[in-house]
This record gives C-alpha cells, structure tokens and sequence, in this order.
C-alpha cells in the first residue's frame, strides 16, 4: 500500500510526453532519456542525481524501479537494483522521489520502468492514481505481456499515464499491431535481442527496423538497449527520435563508489558530466546527418 496515504500533494499531469516529442521535433532534434535506479545507491544521491538530469541535458527521465528479479536486464543494472534494495527502495520510494522532483520541475516527463509483481503488491487501482498524482507520466512494464495488459492498461488510461511499449528485433510484422494496440506516449525500441548492456546494436540492423516500425504507428519511437556512447546516442537520433542510456550511465555511477558502495564526491559530478556529453552529442546530430 501506499506510504503517502490520501493526503498526498498531487500534481496535475500537463501531457507532458507528448508535448516534449512536439517541441522537440518542431526544433528539429531528437530526445536525450537518461536512466536512474530509484535509490541507487542511497536515496541522497539518487535524488540529487534527477534533479540534476534535466540541467545536465535529459529531455525525458527513465526512472527504475528497484526489483530482485529484472529478467530484462544485464549485470549493470541487475546490480543497481540489488543497491537500491538493499538502501530500501521499493515502489513506494520511486513515487516519493518523483513528487519530490515535480516540486521543482513540472515540465521535464518522466517514465517508471520496472515489472508487475512490485504493481499488483501495491494494487493496481492505488498504484495508478498515486503514480499520476505524484506527477508520474509514462510506465514501461516489462514483463507485461499485451495479452494481459488490460488489468493495468484501463486503470493507467483513466489516470492519464502512457502506457508505453517494448518493441523487439523478434516482433514479426503479425505480432506489430498487437503490441502497439493501446500503447500511447512513444515506442520503446529494443535495439538487441538480449538484456541491457551487454552489446549494441549496427546502425544498418537500426536503419531497417524504425521505417519498419513507422509504418504501424505515428507515436515516436526511442532506442534502447545498447545506446552507450555519444555516437550512438547521436546515430540513434539521426534514425528515430529518441534514445535511451541506462548501463552506460549506471556503470560510471558504481566505478565512482567507494569500496563500501557509498557515492564519492565527485560521483555525481561524473555522471552528470557524461549526460552532457550525451546531450551534446544528441542535439548536433541532425545539424550534421
């Protein structure tokens, strides 16, 4: 249940992912989505580490939700997860960091990424309305298939939230329409069959699959999955309208902890120093295509 009981702030949700890919595509660039773990490795630096995204470049902000068991993803995150767990992260916290974070930021969207045992715990019901209350926008439900989407599906679309897609190499041109059926906010383009971090995908195997994709949805499409580099960030944009870096950004967080897994001081700095450059990298990408 719910730590915040019913007298919760809430915030009102503004459409804000739709409107940042409009803004975005009327300047002419694509989307920098950075990725946190909530509670990685303590709640403090979590924290201060969104915060500090949307200053450091992020135009959307993909936040983890702390699981023992995120079969979608490589060792880098599997370990930022077991952090966050062991420094209390659960649901309940990845809400409380995101009302925290609307108190000063109303604009930059932001998606929870995780899986469904942590959602039917919580109660799906209570989970919706607090996740838009507290100023969510977009949830990334991996292991949920569109098959049993629905329990979560309505009560997500009358509170407002995007309900947004993972779209595989494997998703043949049969299965497409299905798994878009209901999706809203962007696609999620999962650029490698496999689990985060462990290998990137070619720039032509990208270039054959988003025309692939644009052809089923108008929605834009963001790649994940292997974006680690500037490069790639860059080529990701020059090819759909977004990408998104997790391991990359997850593996300079845990090389700046100190051998008791504690953040250093210039832990955030680094992180943050490395969004830039990705941010950078994104916004010259179409200047130069």
């Amino acid at each position: 249940m719910s730590a915040s009981g019913s007298t919760q702030e809430c915030f009102d949700r503004k459409g804000r992912i739709a409107a940042r890919f409009a803004k975005l595509k009327a300047e002419g660039r694509g989307a920098l989505m950075p990725f946190v773990e909530a509670y990685d490795p303590d709640p403090a630096t979590s924290m201060a580490l969104l915060r500090g995204l949307p200053g450091a470049g992020a135009d959307l902000i993909e936040i983890g939700v702390p699981f023992s068991d995120p079969m979608a993803d490589g060792p880098t995150i599997q370990l930022a997860a077991q952090r966050a767990l062991k420094a209390g992260g659960s649901l309940a916290g990845a809400l409380a960091m995101v009302r925290d974070f609307r108190r000063e930021d109303d604009d930059t969207p932001i998606v929870l990424m995780g899986y469904l045992n942590p959602i039917l715990s919580y109660g799906i019901e209570s989970f919706c309305t607090e996740a838009a209350c507290s100023g969510v926008d977009g949830l990334i439900v991996v292991d949920l298939p569109p098959e049993e989407a629905a329990e979560l599906a309505v009560p997500a679309r009358e509170q407002g939230l995007d309900l947004i897609r993972l779209v595989a190499p494997t998703t043949d041109e049969e299965r497409l329409p299905r798994v878009l059926e209901g999706t809203s906010g962007f696609i999620y383009y999962v650029s490698i069959a496999g689990v985060t971090g462990t290998r990137s995908a070619t720039r032509d195997a990208l270039a054959d699959a988003i025309p692939r994709l644009r052809r089923h949805t108008d929605l834009p499409i963001a790649i994940g999955f292997g974006i680690r580099s500037p490069q790639q960030a860059a080529e990701a944009v020059q090819l759909a309208d977004g990408a998104v870096v997790a391991s990359a950004l997850i593996a300079t967080l845990a090389d700046c902890l100190d051998e008791r897994g504690r953040a250093r001081p210039d832990t955030l700095r680094r992180v943050l120093d490395q969004v830039r450059e990705l941010a950078e990298a994104v916004r010259g990408a179409r200047v130069t295509s």
